[in-house]
């Protein structure tokens, strides 16, 4: 007798089986907050204070840079993401037909 490979034997047996069907495609919180952007001037404030111990002529312009980014205002014109629209959209031509009971 010819001994078998042992990875033919292993490859031979796997069986895949389908995925179940999916009642409808999403993504989960597709419109994820936008970061602050006063975020990295306020870190560079921070540790302007903690290296120079508040001193207010050290870190005057970082200072003065932050309260211009905080006092600015936002943009109220986000766009929400419409991914999910198109998903349900597209999800009866990605499923195909279905059979009619």
């Amino acid at each position: 007798m010819v001994p078998k490979p042992q990875g033919s034997a292993a490859a031979k047996s796997v069986t895949h089986r389908p995925l179940p069907p999916l009642p409808k495609l999403r993504v989960r919180r597709p419109n994820k907050p936008e970061m602050n952007p006063c975020l990295g001037i306020m870190a560079s404030v921070l540790g302007c204070w903690a290296s120079s111990g508040y001193s207010i002529q050290g870190c005057a312009q970082l200072e003065t840079k932050l309260r211009h980014c905080m006092d600015s205002p936002r943009n109220p014109n986000t766009k929400k993401n419409n991914i999910n629209y198109h998903l349900s959209r597209m999800y009866p031509k990605i499923v195909g037909p279905h059979k009619r009971d």
